[in-house]
C-alpha cells in the first residue's frame, strides 16, 4: 500500500468528538452562581450555621434583661376559720381578696453590665463563625464544581484517545493485512485501546462520584456545569505582593476576629469576677390593695354579765411601699480572690490562643499565595506545552506517512496531546479554586467574588 493510502484520519474524528461532547454538556449547564444559590438553601451545615446567628441574638437580648425593670403581679384569696371560746371573738371567719404589683430596677450591679457586655461579645462572635461557615460553602461548591468539569475533561480526553486510537488499530490491521506493516504495530494499537477503554471505565466511575457529590451539595439532581469561556483568561491576583494579603487578614479573618473577641470575653470575665467585692443597689417598689370581710361572734360585757353577740364588717386596704436595697459583701470565703486569679489566667490562654490564631492565618495566607502563583505559572507552561504538542503530533503524522515513524510515535504523541490538555483544564480549574481559598485565606471571601468568577464560564 503506497503511503498515502496509510494516511489516518483520527485528528478530524477526535476534533469532532470532543466538540460534541463540549457543546453537549453545555445545553443544559448551570452557572456557578446558581449552583451557589441553591447549595445557600439546602447545604446543612451552613443552614445550622445561620441558625446558630439567629439564636446568638435573642441570647444577648436575655443578657440584656439583666439591667431591665422586673415586674410582678401577685393576686391572692385565702379564707381562714377561728374557733377560740375562751377569747374575745369566740368564733371568726375571714376572707381576703388581695392583689398587688412588685418592680425592681438595678441601680449598680457591674457583674450584670459585664455580663450584658460579654453578651454583646458573644454575638460577634457568632457572626464571625457564620462568615466562616459562609465562606467555606463557597469553597465547597466551588470545588465540587470544577470537579466535575475536570472529571468531564477526563473523561472527554480517554474518549477521544479511545476513538483514535480504535482508528490507528484498525489503520494498523488493514497495513498488516496487505503486508506494509508488521504485526507489531497491531499488537502496540491494540494493547493502546485496551488500556484506553480500561481508563474510560475509570473516568466514567470518577465523573459519577463527583457529580453525585455535586448534587448532594446543592440538592439537586443532574447538575451540569458550565465550562470556562474560551479563550480562558485567568485573572491576576490583587494584590500582587503577599505581605498585604497577611496584614489585610490579621485585620479582617474570622478565625483571628473571633479569637481578639474571646480575648475581650475573659478580660470581661476577669472584670466581672472583681466585682465580687463590688456592693449592689437595686431599686424595689409595691403597691397592693386587699379586702378583708369578717363574721362571726364577739364577747361583749353588759351590767348583767357577758353576752356573746354576731358580727360582720368588712373593708379594703391600700398599701404602697418604695426603698433601695444595698447589698455590700464582706467577706466570701476567699471564693471572690480566688475566682479573680483562675480568670487571669484564663485570660492569659485567651491572649496566646489569638497570637495562635495570627500565626495560623499568616502562614495559610502565605501558603495560599504561593499556592495560586505556582498555578499560574503552572497554566503558563501547560499552554506552552500543548502548542508544542500539537507540533510535535504534526510531525509525527507527517513522519508515518511519509514512512520514517511508526505506529506506536503517533500514538505517544497523541497521547502527550490529549494528557497535557486534561492537565491544562485541570490547573486553569485549581487556579481558579485556590483564588478562592486564597481570599479565605485572608478573610475576605464574599458571595461577590462567585459572581465574579461566574463572568468566566461559557454563557
Amino acid at each position: 500500500m503506497p503511503a498515502s493510502r496509510r494516511r489516518t484520519v483520527f485528528a478530524p474524528a477526535a476534533l469532532a468528538f470532543a466538540l460534541g461532547l463540549a457543546f453537549g454538556a453545555q445545553a443544559q449547564a448551570q452557572s456557578l452562581l446558581e449552583v451557589y444559590d441553591a447549595a445557600r438553601g439546602y447545604d446543612a451545615s451552613f443552614l445550622a450555621a445561620r441558625a446558630l446567628l439567629d439564636s446568638a441574638q435573642y441570647r444577648t437580648e436575655q443578657a440584656k434583661a439583666l439591667n431591665r425593670p422586673s415586674v410582678g403581679l401577685q393576686v391572692q384569696g385565702q379564707r381562714s376559720t377561728s374557733d377560740t371560746p375562751y377569747s374575745s371573738t369566740p368564733k371568726a371567719d375571714t376572707n381576703t381578696v388581695s392583689a398587688g404589683l412588685s418592680a425592681s430596677q438595678n441601680l449598680f450591679n457591674r457583674a450584670n453590665s459585664v455580663s450584658i457586655e460579654q453578651a454583646e461579645k458573644a454575638l460577634a462572635i457568632s457572626r464571625a463563625d457564620f462568615e466562616s461557615a459562609e465562606q467555606e460553602l463557597i469553597v465547597r461548591v466551588a470545588q465540587a464544581y470544577f470537579d466535575v468539569l475536570a472529571a468531564q475533561d477526563t473523561l472527554t480526553t480517554t474518549r477521544t484517545s479511545k476513538a483514535a486510537i480504535s482508528e490507528q488499530l484498525a489503520s494498523a490491521k488493514r497495513n498488516f493485512e496487505v503486508g506494509t506493516a508488521t504485526i507489531t504495530d497491531t499488537r502496540e494499537a491494540q494493547a493502546r485501546f485496551d488500556l484506553a477503554s480500561a481508563q474510560e471505565i475509570a473516568a466514567e466511575n470518577d465523573l459519577r462520584t463527583k457529580s453525585i457529590a455535586l448534587d448532594q451539595l446543592v440538592g439537586r439532581t443532574g447538575v451540569e456545569p458550565r465550562g470556562l469561556a474560551v479563550p480562558v483568561a485567568l485573572p491576576p491576583v490583587q494584590p500582587p505582593a503577599v505581605d498585604e494579603w497577611v496584614l489585610r487578614a490579621d485585620a479582617e479573618h474570622p478565625l483571628v476576629r473571633k479569637a481578639a473577641l474571646g480575648y475581650d470575653v475573659a478580660k470581661l470575665e476577669t472584670e466581672k469576677a472583681r466585682a465580687g467585692h463590688l456592693p449592689t443597689v437595686t431599686l424595689n417598689g409595691s403597691i397592693g390593695k386587699a379586702h378583708v370581710s369578717v363574721s362571726g361572734d364577739a364577747r361583749v360585757t353588759t351590767a348583767g354579765g357577758s353576752a356573746v353577740v354576731p358580727y360582720d364588717t368588712s373593708g379594703t386596704g391600700t398599701n404602697t411601699a418604695i426603698g433601695v436595697t444595698l447589698q455590700m459583701p464582706l467577706f466570701a470565703g476567699y471564693a471572690i480572690q480566688n475566682r479573680v486569679k483562675e480568670t487571669l489566667l484564663l485570660e492569659e490562654k485567651s491572649r496566646n490562643d489569638l497570637e495562635a490564631a495570627r500565626r495560623g492565618v499568616a502562614q495559610g495566607t502565605r501558603q495560599a499565595f504561593f499556592g495560586v502563583q505556582s498555578g499560574q505559572a503552572q497554566v503558563k507552561a501547560l499552554e506552552a506545552a500543548e502548542s508544542s504538542s500539537q507540533l510535535a503530533l504534526e510531525a509525527t503524522q507527517l513522519g508515518y506517512k511519509v514512512g520514517v515513524r511508526v505506529n506506536l510515535d503517533v500514538l505517544n504523541a497523541q497521547t502527550q496531546l490529549f494528557q497535557t490538555r486534561r492537565d491544562l483544564a485541570k490547573a486553569r480549574y485549581d487556579v481558579l479554586v485556590g483564588s478562592l481559598r486564597l481570599r479565605q485565606a485572608a478573610g475576605l471571601l464574599k458571595p461577590e467574588d462567585v459572581a465574579a468568577l461566574n463572568q468566566l464560564l461559557a454563557r
